[in-house]
């Protein structure tokens, strides 16, 4: 994407909203010539007050030859009082694939050119409407699959992630401020004292490593939790998944190996999506499908936020139960003790000693302890169940710069503790932590990583 800078940006058009047969579709516009392409394609109903700003007008959409495209609502919206900050035009009319496709042609017979992904949201950041996080908030919101990570997002798009960040580049830059005076004015400036400087810098860093510590739980409010059910062949895996999601997705039979490669279906458990996978049982395959079928529940399993490994209760334990949880050693997982509702012949306390996991004792054919099952699934995975207040962290990008920029404060500290203090070192650490939070909220960021970033949004958003 060539990113536009300049005072005279190209006017830029495209379709935002799906395409398909539905009763709405957009085609938006922003840029210079918004107005102008607009007022040669709509012919409004009545022109008293037509072209006021802000306003829904009726009207329709004329070809060149004099033919109706369709009959349309235009909104124009004048700058600066928009999400662009430019003259934005947006045409509301029936959606339809040829009635939006057309319409967009005409713009771009007009002066418009087509619009690349995530351009209108990039318009908005380069002209200081919305910072980097709130830009990326933005897809944020259009991605959010429950209410708690709808929650989330809202909050960053309201700025409340980036305002904490340029509060904390705020002080930073105060403590760089007053090192590199000392160290270039030593007669004017006052003396420094690493006592004084210390508290400061540690008491921020305490700050950010809250914040860093909420990523694992943003990122499975926005990305989703995938729980893998593993186990033996024939302890319910099936049955389970069938259970958790309230509906016959998978096969169940009483003959081993009915699974042969994974089942993966969609829920949401207290706010958080979860990704559930039904997967072939572990055990030693008995033809080259199965043993595909084995190879992938492995690949899962290592790729598992959470999993769920059964055991039949009806059953002693076996020696390959035993070997399955240990091969699972220093996973997160659950232990889902299956069939209670039969006689019981696991002995718990022998489990236990195969086992460092948490026990779930539940039966997939009637239900029972499925309830607390679902409860204990957010509790390991979230630590103590959904947290929606306060700023979280929720993407990797903000993970990594945060990371460094304590690692630098961390360097800073260590720096301070030094007889004498090398203060040119430690005002490079301090540049260093500054220059990462900056590339966080867009302060100090490349147009690489903005082509990344709005790289992924949808064409006219």
């Amino acid at each position: 994407m060539k990113l536009e800078t300049s005072d005279h940006p190209d006017t830029i058009a495209a379709i935002s909203t799906p395409l398909g047969e539905a009763g709405i579709g957009i085609v938006r516009l922003s840029g210079p010539q918004a107005e102008t392409i607009a007022r040669r394609l709509f012919h409004p109903n009545h022109s008293r007050g037509a072209w006021r700003s802000h306003r829904l007008n009726l009207g329709r959409i004329i070809d060149p030859d004099g033919g109706v495209v369709d009959e349309v609502l235009l909104t124009l919206m004048r700058g600066p009082h928009t999400y662009t900050r430019e003259d934005v035009v947006e045409i509301n009319c029936h959606s339809g694939y040829g009635v939006l496709r057309r319409i967009l042609e005409l713009t771009l017979d007009h002066g418009a050119r087509l619009a690349c992904p995530g351009e209108f949201t990039l318009r908005a950041f380069l002209s200081g409407r919305l910072d980097l996080t709130q830009a990326e908030a933005v897809l944020e919101v259009i991605q959010a699959r429950t209410a708690a990570s709808l929650k989330v997002a809202a909050s960053h798009l309201e700025g409340g992630l980036g305002r904490r960040l340029r509060e904390s580049r705020e002080t930073l830059l105060d403590l760089l401020a007053r090192v590199e005076a000392a160290l270039d004015f030593p007669e004017e400036a006052e003396e420094l004292a690493p006592e004084a400087m210390a508290p400061g810098i540690a008491e921020l860093a305490r700050g950010l490593q809250g914040l860093l510590a909420t990523y694992q739980q943003g990122r499975l409010l926005r990305e989703g939790l995938l729980a893998v059910i593993a186990g033996r062949p024939n302890v319910g895996k099936s049955s389970l998944l069938n259970r958790l999601l309230n509906l016959e997705r998978a096969i169940v039979s009483e003959i081993p190996g009915t699974t042969r490669d994974f089942i993966e279906e969609s829920i949401t458990l207290s706010g958080v999506p979860v990704r559930l996978m039904d997967t072939a049982g572990l055990r030693e395959a008995q033809d080259r499908v199965e043993e595909m079928g084995v190879a992938r529940t492995r690949e899962r399993l290592a790729q598992a936020d959470l999993i769920l490994y059964m055991v039949d209760g009806s059953q002693p334990l076996e020696e390959a139960d035993r070997l399955g949880l240990a091969e699972l050693a220093g996973r997160p997982a659950l232990t889902v003790i299956n069939k209670i509702d039969l006689p019981q012949q696991l002995s718990e306390n022998r489990l236990k000693e195969a086992s460092p996991f948490p026990i779930a004792p539940i039966s997939a054919l009637t239900g029972a302890g499925i309830e607390e099952l679902k409860g204990r699934i957010v509790d390991l995975a979230l630590g103590g169940g959904v947290k929606t207040q306060g700023e979280i962290l929720t993407q990797a990008r903000h993970y990594q710069h945060l990371s460094r920029c304590l690692d630098c404060l961390d360097q800073a500290l260590a720096l301070l503790k030094q007889t004498p203090v090398p203060w040119e070192l430690a005002a490079l650490e301090l540049q260093e932590a500054i220059g990462e939070l900056g590339e966080i909220t867009g302060e100090e960021v490349g147009d690489a990583v903005l082509d990344r970033i709005f790289g992924e949004f949808c064409i006219g958003k």
